[in-house]
């Protein structure tokens, strides 16, 4: 009898375990993504009026800005409107090239057109990445032009650790940028254009009869936050820039690396509410409170480790965790809208003229057709010796898509090169 109650306790015990497992394992990341974590993270809180900043953690650790590009293709095209190039009624041409881009988008075909409010609604709540195109082409002539004129404004405005290469955040590994420079941003809008910052306040617009709601959920729940985007990629985690005022005091908080949506608006909430607690302390010290919160990162990151040595009790708990994580994220990464910057490409070929690179692209998207639902266009801009060269490619395939592609190409006597991601 006492063998069977002692038996019956463990079989409980082990219960409970597994339970607890369960319960937490959507909350609780693995040991790698914590790790991965700290080696990506980065933040900062900054006074809007005075730039002073209140927080921050890597706030100069360079990474991929994802949709958070958006903001910068949007302070261009509020520079046009200010100097009279455009109005809000004002309708845009929608190309090929645009048309073709990877989602998220709205689904415009070549020869639609836009007005530039709807794009701006577009960009500020589903993230629109054929409306970023489309905007790219109508200021810059083509989108490498156009990436060219955000990466002079950026470093006119301050941001000297960025570049940009294309207008909508989709992957490429040339596309750089930080926390501190997203501050920058995010600042230097608001001031230079406060007239149309109010768009990225924007809860939902409608689309053709269909209402798109904005991924900014921070924004529906904290105190005070009035905008302004996000952004998802594999290689950098999930980014938000986050504006919010309170008694009339404005902070701007960016972070990066977050692994997922739900941590990184809590991470966001947090140092936000520090923020505020320090802004009205005219003692703080940058190089101090970047200390101090690198410290508090330790401390969480060894936090998170120690749970989930403790939560992988048997090996039923790990496959529920992993189960328990692997829906919500698959869920947030289409909602953000971006993908995995570290993907394969093919190469169809490379000219001296934007205008037979994108073309013979465009082709080859249309030979492939299905199998390149989840790729797109991007002509590469690079320079051999003092010539400057157009590579045809597309880009954000798997390794198996990348190899599929070129086999059906090379089939129909069509050249193509498997570029691997670097």
């Amino acid at each position: 009898m006492s063998a069977t109650r002692s038996l019956f306790g463990f079989v409980s015990r082990c219960f409970l375990v597994c339970l607890a497992v369960s319960v937490l394992g959507a909350a609780i990341p693995s040991d790698a993504s914590a790790s991965q974590r700290a080696s990506r993270y980065g933040a900062i809180v900054l006074d809007h009026d005075t730039g002073n900043v209140l927080y921050a953690v890597n706030p100069d650790r360079r990474s991929y800005p994802a949709s958070l590009t958006k903001v910068m293709t949007l302070y261009l095209l509020f520079d046009a409107m200010e100097q009279g190039r455009l109005r809000l009624d004002s309708t845009l041409p929608v190309s090929a090239h645009a048309s073709a881009q990877a989602p998220s988008k709205l689904g415009l075909m070549p020869g639609d057109r836009i007005s530039v409010e709807d794009a701006v609604l577009a960009l500020v709540t589903k993230s629109a990445n054929d409306v970023a195109v489309v905007i790219a082409e109508s200021l810059g002539g083509s989108e490498p032009e156009f990436a060219e004129m955000m990466t002079r404004k950026a470093h006119q405005i301050g941001m000297v650790n960025t570049t940009y290469r294309n207008a909508s955040g989709l992957p490429n590994l040339g596309q750089i940028s930080t926390p501190r420079d997203q501050a920058t941003l995010a600042r230097a809008l608001i001031r230079s254009h406060g007239d149309y910052y109010h768009y990225f306040s924007t809860r939902q617009f409608r689309w053709r009869g269909q209402p798109i709601t904005t991924h900014n959920r921070l924004m529906l729940r904290y105190p005070g936050a009035d905008g302004i985007k996000t952004g998802y990629i594999n290689a950098s985690g999930f980014n938000l820039v986050a504006s919010a005022k309170r008694d009339g005091r404005r902070l701007i908080g960016v972070v990066f690396g977050g692994d997922t949506a739900a941590w990184r608006d809590n991470n966001m909430a947090q140092i936000l509410d520090k923020g505020f607690t320090r802004a009205g302390n005219p003692d703080i010290r940058t190089a101090a409170v970047e200390e101090e919160d690198s410290a508090d990162l330790d401390k969480l990151i060894a936090a998170v480790n120690k749970t989930e040595k403790g939560a992988k009790a048997t090996k039923a708990a790990s496959v529920k965790l992993a189960k328990a994580k692997a829906a919500p994220r698959r869920e947030e990464e289409d909602d953000e809208g971006d993908v995995d910057p570290v993907s394969w490409a093919i190469q169809v070929g490379a000219f001296n003229e934007y205008k037979p690179a994108h073309q013979a692209a465009s082709a080859a998207a249309k030979k492939l057709g299905g199998l390149v639902t989840r790729a797109s266009i991007d002509v590469a801009k690079a320079k051999q010796g003092k010539q400057t060269m157009y590579r045809a490619r597309l880009s954000g395939f798997t390794e198996d898509q990348a190899r599929a592609a070129c086999k059906r190409l090379s089939r129909a006597k069509k050249d193509c090169k498997i570029v691997q991601p670097s």
